[in-house]
């Protein structure tokens, strides 16, 4: 098989997949897609591995009560 035989047959694969991924798109008359799941956000704020320690012994929470929890 030449090279230039598969380098057809690759873009041609590849202009089928690019069709088929289109087809599936919704058109003009389909029914809208529905909105984007909202962002689910923590509310609880918990201190970084190099923040101060909130129980406020000036140490960082690392070396203080990250390990207790």
């Amino acid at each position: 098989m030449a090279k230039s035989d598969q380098f057809g047959k690759h873009f041609d694969r590849k202009r089928e997949e690019e069709k088929r991924h289109l087809k599936s798109l919704p058109g003009e008359d389909d029914a809208p897609l529905p909105p984007p799941a909202e962002t689910i956000k923590n509310d609880k704020q918990t201190p970084g591995r190099n923040d101060p320690c909130p129980c406020g012994s000036g140490r960082k929470y690392k070396q203080c009560c990250a390990a207790k929890s």
